[in-house]
């Protein structure tokens, strides 16, 4: 898939993975190889090293049997742990992700620079690991590695971490909007066709949105189909009153962002 959309000639900066993906280390692996960076959530099991543990082919002790060809650990084998486990001693830091219709999303973040070996390569990798976890649910850990720049800094790789939620709620958008999840065909052909006409309809939405940024920015998905079932054939209440009510929504939900945004600032400043 990733290669396919390089060969279309999509423009992306790096390939988002949930632990489905994340936990295959040849997926991965191939990814770095292929040049493409990654931000791949990973499961707490997953095993890493603290240092460097140097793989190489042992040196063969005997005249019998023949020579080894895969790379071992040194006797010196460094600490390995699991995700869970690490890093230890490292202090958790307060990361604003984006602002939110509910205040600043705010996460607590921590990163390390971790080696990863799959038993086989001559080399280990050096990845980075970020852990974060939500301010109200410090037990709930989610942990990620990444092969962006060593200089990329503890904020801009937890953003990146946090960019698929944006998938998940175009996703949303387009099973609720867009008939997305609608169809009822038994076929491939059928089914791209439908899933062809989805794309189009959200493509039409987004580019609406974008539009009309600076006069209506709250303007959503959900609205542009209030105002389509005016505009098309069917028109049950007059333009005036359908603006009115697309107004009335969004004076309605600029209050509780404003509200939501007053309430993070008081408990802000109750903690200072």
């Amino acid at each position: 898939m990733v290669q396919g959309a390089r060969k279309n000639g999509v423009r992306f900066s790096w390939v988002g993975v949930d632990g489905g993906y994340g936990k295959e280390p040849a997926f991965l692996r191939r990814l770095e190889d292929c040049g493409e960076v990654f931000v791949a959530e990973v499961h707490k099991s997953q095993q890493i090293y603290l240092e460097d543990p140097d793989p190489r082919i042992p040196e063969k002790k005997s005249t019998r049997g023949q020579e080894a060809d895969t790379a071992g650990i040194t006797e010196c084998q460094p600490t390995r742990r699991r995700m869970a486990e690490s890093p230890a001693g490292r202090v958790w830091q307060t990361v604003v992700v984006r602002p939110g219709t509910k205040g600043e999303l705010r996460v607590e973040a921590l990163q390390a620079r971790v080696w990863l070996w799959d038993g086989h390569e001559a080399k280990a990798r050096q990845w980075h690991l970020v852990a974060t976890r939500e301010l109200s649910s410090p037990e709930t850990i989610k942990y990620t590695l990444s092969n962006a720049p060593v200089e990329t800094s503890l904020k801009r790789l937890v953003q990146m971490q946090r960019q698929r939620f944006w998938i998940e709620r175009s996703l949303e958008d387009g099973k609720s909007e867009s008939g997305m999840a609608d169809y009822q065909v038994r076929g491939w052909l059928a089914w791209h066709h439908h899933m062809a006409l989805v794309m189009m309809a959200m493509l039409f939405m987004l580019e609406e949105r974008l539009i009309q940024k600076q006069s209506h920015p709250l303007l959503s998905c959900s609205d542009i189909e209030v105002l389509l079932a005016h505009f098309l054939p069917r028109r049950d209440v007059t333009v005036d009153e359908v603006v009115r009510q697309m107004e009335a929504r969004h004076k309605a939900r600029q209050a509780a962002i404003d509200s939501a945004y007053r309430r993070q600032r008081l408990s802000d400043e109750s903690m200072t």
